[in-house]
């Protein structure tokens, strides 16, 4: 195992657990059952490595010791009557731990299997009032640091307030980082990059003076939530998902990771032919990424949450559809606007180009589809629309001809339309000569295999069949990939299963050449690539 352990991942839940992993083998080493109830904040590993510390986001936030490589509790205690957001041992030690949280901080030690604490005493040190404390670091001859919620840092030494350092950040002290090596400590917060400042700063080891750094990602980086600090480099761990890796002498960044920021990953389109992929997010952002590189090649901001997003057969224009009703389409070259409309007020749930480039569908939660003919120019004047569909749209396909759609509803029906006039089609033969140009339905014979016994009907979120079509693509709400033969016309029918998404799956797509799958996670917010053999 590496000799300082990270934070192990936090579960939060009906039945919260700790799992321990070993972050080379990533084999798991101990999973603790916790005492609990409602999840878990904040975890730290002591010196040693030996004990962790957990803390409860339970009313009373209780503080327990494990001794995790036995998967037993050592001791367990009510942290505090407010939220507790770090709690960690001091560096150089398996007894002695400091918590801060809302308006408080405790200095705890660890005897005989019990936990014992004194309050910080705030004293007559000028500046100095009992504050929100959001992060701790540690320095030599027993100081301690703690990070305020309005940019102070206050130094104290045992558990009595000494000095205040005032506006070390001009906003949240988000994070701090004791380097045991030489001393010195990596603060992060929220801060706008100026000459003299900016969100991360290095200070000596009495935090009397600093060094700030500006983190050159593109746009102007103004709120870290997480550092660290070896080998010369500073990582540094954005509000917006990204991972930075600085170097100390030349202050270069390289960002290593990418990602949205918030809510759920709803949108999901691969490129016709190139290995690529775009998603759109809850955080307004769509994001393009590189398959072969497994990187971000760029990203537009939208304004609103976007909903789903699909490329022209031809590989020259995106469209978003967002929350508010209003979609856009952006020409892929330069990311510009090509148009945009709002002619529903509800959220677009699905949007589709037509194989022949001509017409665009755009489905919302108003029970409609819209059609719009895009060699009429950017005005994107409606020109037909479907009026019939008992429930909000969920998916959209178009036939190989460009001349139907199907659309998978809320009520758990499948339906098709003629387009552009909208008018349903009914009559079995002509829907069974239909070749479809893709299939992402959830709903229709060809698909009855892909439901398991006893399931619910909102249980498949989505699927896709690969454009070979010999097979089919699942996701769902228990987080599960799975992958059929399609078709796949008989009940429960076998298929492999794989994990990796802690919440439902929202949107699933094989790559151009049938070699990747990609899957979106709703809650997790993350994105999945999966090589198919």
């Amino acid at each position: 195992m590496v000799a300082t352990p990270p934070h192990p991942p936090v579960f939060r839940g009906l039945a919260p657990s700790i799992h321990v992993w070993d972050a080379m083998t990533k084999q798991t080493l101990s999973i603790l059952r916790c005492s609990h109830s409602k999840g878990v904040g904040y975890i730290h590993f002591s010196a040693t490595g030996k004990l962790l510390l957990s803390v409860g986001v339970e009313p009373e936030h209780t503080i327990t010791v494990w001794r995790w490589q036995e998967g037993t509790k050592v001791t367990s205690k009510g942290g505090h009557a407010e939220r507790i957001f770090v709690v960690e041992f001091r560096p150089d030690s398996d007894t002695q731990f400091v918590s801060v949280g809302i308006k408080h901080i405790k200095f705890w030690t660890l005897v005989g299997g019990s936990l014992v604490y004194k309050k910080g005493v705030i004293g007559s040190v000028e500046d100095g009032r009992m504050q929100t404390m959001l992060s701790v670091a540690f320095g030599a001859n027993n100081l301690t640091f703690t990070g305020a919620i309005n940019g102070d840092v206050y130094v104290w030494r045992e558990h009595f307030l000494v000095r205040v350092v005032a506006k070390a950040h001009s906003g949240p002290v988000f994070t701090m980082y004791t380097t045991l090596r030489d001393g010195l400590i990596v603060t992060g917060g929220k801060e706008r990059p100026t000459k003299e400042g900016g969100a991360v700063k290095l200070w000596d080891q009495e935090m009397k003076r600093c060094r700030a750094f500006q983190l050159e990602t593109g746009q102007p980086v103004e709120n870290v939530r997480s550092v660290c600090r070896g080998k010369g480099k500073l990582l540094v761990g954005t509000k917006d998902g990204e991972i930075i890796e600085v170097g100390e002498k030349n202050a270069a960044s390289n960002t290593m990771i990418n990602g949205h920021t918030k809510g759920g990953i709803w949108g999901l389109a691969t490129h016709p032919f190139k290995d690529v992929f775009i998603s759109a997010s809850d955080d307004g952002t769509i994001r393009i990424w590189d398959l072969a590189d497994k990187k971000l090649l760029n990203k537009v901001s939208l304004g609103h949450p976007a909903k789903c997003t699909s490329y022209s057969p031809n590989g020259e224009m995106v469209s978003i559809g967002m929350e508010n009703g209003e979609f856009i389409v952006l020409l892929v070259n330069s990311l510009t606007v090509w148009g945009k409309k709002r002619d529903r007020s509800g959220s677009i749930q699905d949007i589709r180009f037509s194989p022949d480039n001509r017409y665009l569908a755009v489905g919302s939660v108003e029970n409609a589809i819209d059609f719009y003919d895009l060699t009429l120019g950017p005005s994107l004047n409606r020109i037909g629309y479907c009026k019939d569909i008992p429930g909000f749209v969920i998916h959209i396909d178009f036939s190989a001809d460009s001349k139907h759609i199907q659309v998978s509803t809320s009520t758990y029906t499948r339906q098709v339309h003629e387009v552009p006039s909208g008018k349903m089609v009914t009559e079995l033969p002509t829907i069974e000569r239909i070749t479809w140009a893709t299939w992402t339905s959830i709903f229709g014979d060809e698909v009855l295999g892909i439901w398991p016994r006893n399931a619910d009907k909102a249980d498949v979120t989505c699927a896709c069949v690969s454009h070979a079509g010999l097979n089919l693509v699942t996701g769902d709400d228990f987080g599960l990939i799975k992958l059929f033969d399609f078709p796949c016309p008989e009940k429960f029918a076998k298929h492999k299963r794989y994990f990796g998404h802690s919440a439902h799956v929202t949107n699933i797509r094989f790559s151009c050449d049938d070699k990747y799958v990609i899957s979106a996670g709703g809650s997790d917010c993350s994105l999945f690539v999966w090589k198919c053999q």
